[in-house]
């Protein structure tokens, strides 16, 4: 039998402090709000102050984009369509021709896509970026599947990416930079002791 007496097995414990306290606390913070004067944004008259990194529209760089298909299979909502053709490329002194794939078809349903970036995070060749811009609502619901032309249009809104942290990591490129151009440098000549001279000396 557990004895009901005992504060500690009830959970009656001294630090919960008075009965009703937590009532007391959130009532003080609804006074605090009713009492403090409220701002309103003028949206749409004046453009509201976005914080960095705002997730808006997905813009699209169509000549970064290889047609890998890594981000229509990635995309959790299957919103993203992509359409490709071949093409052959001449490369002078080259035994055959190469085959390169030709972007036909690249469209993003927003109705249907939950802004969870994905896509962005998985383009290993940076075609995909976030725009902060958010105004793009339409009457009818077909007109948010966006072409590959409309995608193109927001990137003239991505911001450039932020400037790097001098107290941060050095990139992995700049890196294998300095380690490419050290190896290049010459090494300097070892200082030799001259024949009649003592090395004990």
């Amino acid at each position: 039998m557990v004895d009901m007496s005992d504060p500690s097995e009830r959970g009656d414990t001294s630090e919960r402090g008075l009965p009703g306290a937590g009532l007391v606390k959130g009532l003080a913070v609804t006074l605090k709000t009713m009492t403090s004067r409220s701002t309103t944004q003028q949206y749409p008259d004046t453009a509201p102050d976005l914080p960095p990194r705002s997730r808006g529209v997905i813009a699209l760089s169509e000549e970064n984009c290889t047609v890998c298909m890594l981000c229509a299979r990635e995309c959790p909502d299957w919103c993203i369509y992509i359409d490709s053709h071949k093409e052959e490329v001449v490369v002078p002194g080259a035994a055959r021709p190469r085959q390169r794939n030709v972007l036909d078809k690249f469209d993003i349903d927003f109705s249907l896509c939950m802004y969870c970036g994905i896509c962005i995070e998985v383009c290993p060749f940076d075609a995909l970026y976030w725009s902060p811009e958010f105004e793009y609502a339409e009457y009818d619901i077909k007109d948010l599947l966006h072409d590959k032309d409309h995608l193109g249009q927001w990137m003239a809104t991505v911001p450039p990416p932020p400037a790097h942290d001098p107290n941060g990591e050095p990139a992995k490129e700049e890196t294998s930079a300095a380690r490419k151009a050290a190896a290049a440098r010459p090494a300097p000549a070892a200082v030799r002791p001259d024949a009649d001279q003592d090395p004990a000396s």
